[in-house]
């Protein structure tokens, strides 16, 4: 059914919004517009830049090899079928008929590849993931590619995915571009999914405008996609109520907010689609300085949180108390094995008496500072003002330094120039994409969500190694297990809770992307009702 921009928006404020775009944006006068909430991004190329910010409209501009549905099994994208040895160690995969780069020129197997090798050398996960159960990529003509593993490994698939191996046109990312992170085509990029770039305006917005000749028919609905760059959470929520933002995934919004666009009859709000992702946070520690490389504070820190205030109280009962690196609903998680520290602010001043850290006339025993994101807020703004209070208890005094945007926060962090900083990471669909990364002493880079904070640990390395290449299903849960109880043993991070993941959409919208990764796929489904 076609409705009118104005229909769909249903406020003036939003249909204005839309028009005072810039002619030099190729604005459209008659078409049908998404407008999306989203918030600043260092770069729109996902095979350089995992996480939401870049994935969300990255997945719009280039497509995978495949999908994963609602139950996690693999559907086609430019791969229309495959093929899987007896031995489980080859794939091979025929590309769709037909499809082309938003420049015109076709897709073809050694793009594939190519996609594939610069993801594994570039990208802060698939890196490691890549290098730890990937032989190689070949192509065996322009339709057909081959990927052999060192081992069967049943998470191949969620690897091909277009958030995480989006394939790139080896004409514009390769050779003369020069480096990958540095390539200017990712200020301005070209892919193969159902929206092609027009123009990115730092802290405005982004503009992607629909591929004609995208390889999926009648695919994509809307002519244009605007995504709104919103660092701030209330200005989100506002931005909905008002219908200036029609589809606001990764909604990050205060517990409050949430409850009130809950109860407006126009709109829906949902936890489902981000099953893949498994969202965990924490407090991460310098572990390079004093006082953190002492054990007796990193225990006497996590002693003075009280995760179940966090979760019941903080968060309205909507989040979850963690105490280790996976979500509950991972398959890998080992609740039983996980060291545990109550809440007990005697035992946390005991601690610190221990590691000689002696209060001073003025109560204080040391001063530290918090860097907080501006990322989910009830999870990193409002726990970091409770772990002011609380750390004051013992004696503690935190200095919050926040943060202005995404890019001054992973700054700050990818260059080790912190003390102590509120973070979240996800799972990921197997722990080796999203776990390993951040435990791995070979990981310990100066690139953000890797292992940023230099945690060390010869038999965790081992440990992680050899189940990224265990094909006994029961067999990796116990080496995963015992790597669960190392790392809460050790205090790599400390855990408050898992995270808060909800969409926030019109009700005027349907198809709505509800697989396990949520908005991290391609909009080329969502329609008007």
């Amino acid at each position: 059914m076609h409705c009118s921009r104005r229909s769909f928006l249903g406020q003036a404020a939003g249909l204005a919004a839309i028009l005072a775009l810039p002619k030099a944006a190729g604005a459209q006068t008659a078409s049908k517009v998404l407008t999306i909430g989203s918030q600043s991004m260092r770069t729109l190329n996902p095979a350089i830049q995992p996480g939401n910010a870049t994935g969300v409209p990255g997945t719009q501009i280039f497509a995978g090899l495949v999908q994963l549905d609602g139950a996690f099994a693999p559907v086609p994208y430019l791969a229309k079928s495959w093929e899987v040895s007896t031995d489980g160690m080859e794939y091979r995969f025929e590309l769709v008929d037909n499809a082309v780069f938003h420049d015109g020129r076709p897709i073809k197997a050694s793009d594939v590849v190519f996609s594939i090798e610069t993801v594994k050398a570039s990208h802060p996960l698939m890196s490691v993931t890549y290098g730890a159960i990937l032989e190689g990529a070949k192509a065996l003509d322009d339709r057909i590619v081959s990927i052999r593993v060192k081992k069967p490994f049943v998470g191949l698939f969620g690897l091909l995915t277009p958030a995480l191996t989006p394939i790139l046109p080896e004409h514009v990312y390769g050779g003369a571009g020069g480096p990958i992170q540095t390539n200017p085509a990712n200020n301005a990029p070209v892919g193969s999914g159902p929206y092609k770039f027009v123009e990115w305006r730092q802290g405005e917005h982004v503009i992607l405008d629909r591929h004609a000749d995208y390889f999926r028919p009648e695919a994509p609905y809307f002519d244009r996609l605007v995504f709104k760059l919103i660092e701030d959470s209330l200005t989100k929520a506002l931005s909905m109520e008002k219908g200036d933002i029609d589809y606001l995934p990764f909604s990050f919004l205060r517990v409050n907010d949430l409850k009130r666009l809950s109860e407006n009859e126009s709109l829906v709000v949902t936890n489902k689609g981000y099953e893949a992702l498994g969202p965990v946070n924490y407090l991460e520690l310098n572990l390079r300085e004093a006082p953190f490389n002492d054990i007796r504070v990193r225990q006497a820190i996590a002693h003075a949180i009280d995760k179940e205030f966090i979760s019941n109280t903080l968060h309205n009962g909507l989040s979850r108390p963690l105490d280790g690196p996976l979500h509950s609903g991972n398959a890998y998680f080992a609740g039983d094995a996980l060291a545990r520290y109550p809440f007990d602010l005697d035992k946390a001043n005991q601690l610190l008496d221990e590691a000689g850290l002696a209060r001073t006339s003025g109560d204080i025993r040391i001063q530290l500072t918090l860097d907080v994101p501006t990322f989910e807020p009830d999870s990193m703004q409002l726990v970091a003002d409770y772990l002011k209070s609380q750390l004051r208890r013992v004696g503690i005094d935190v200095q919050i330094r926040k943060s202005t945007d995404l890019a001054d926060w992973s700054s700050k962090v990818s260059q080790w120039d912190y003390q102590m900083t509120m973070n979240s990471t996800w799972n990921w669909s197997d722990p080796v994409v999203g776990v390993n990364r951040s435990f791995l002493s070979s990981n310990i880079k100066k690139q953000i969500w890797t292992n940023t904070e230099g945690y060390a640990n010869p038999k965790v390395d081992e440990l992680l190694a050899e189940a990224a290449i265990e094909n006994d299903p029961a067999r990796r849960k116990e080496m995963y297990a015992q790597f669960q109880k190392i790392v809460s043993e050790d205090l790599s991070f400390i855990w408050t809770n898992e995270g808060i993941y909800t969409t926030v959409y019109n009700k005027k919208l349907a198809n709505v992307p509800a697989s396990v990764f949520g908005a991290l796929a391609p909009f080329d489904e969502i329609r008007l009702a």
